[in-house]
């Protein structure tokens, strides 16, 4: 995956890249069973393409990997450097 890709979306290439190579499963394949081109899943998953994958293709890939979308996340944040201008919002609850 290329360098300019966000940490999170590294991590999620390489999740569907994994759970795709643990079924057997054929980038070919894969890109022909949601209906894209060929070398769709190929292009994402190479290092010299800024490719990614949208939320759409996400869900089409687990169905087509016979899984849940939530298999490709992490359980907590991936946060980078350059994100750390974000906070936590504090939640304050309506009193009846």
């Amino acid at each position: 995956m290329h360098d300019s890709l966000d940490e999170i979306e590294r991590y999620i290439i390489l999740k569907v890249k994994e759970v795709r190579e643990q079924r057997g499963i054929s980038q070919t394949s894969l890109s022909l069973a949601i209906g894209k081109s060929t070398s769709y899943i190929s292009d994402v998953e190479a290092h010299s393409k800024t490719a990614k994958y949208n939320i759409k293709s996400l869900n089409l890939i687990s169905k087509a990997l016979g899984c849940s979308p939530k298999d490709f996340w992490p359980e907590q944040p991936i946060l980078e450097e350059k994100y750390e201008f974000v906070k936590e919002i504090e939640i304050k609850r309506k009193s009846n």
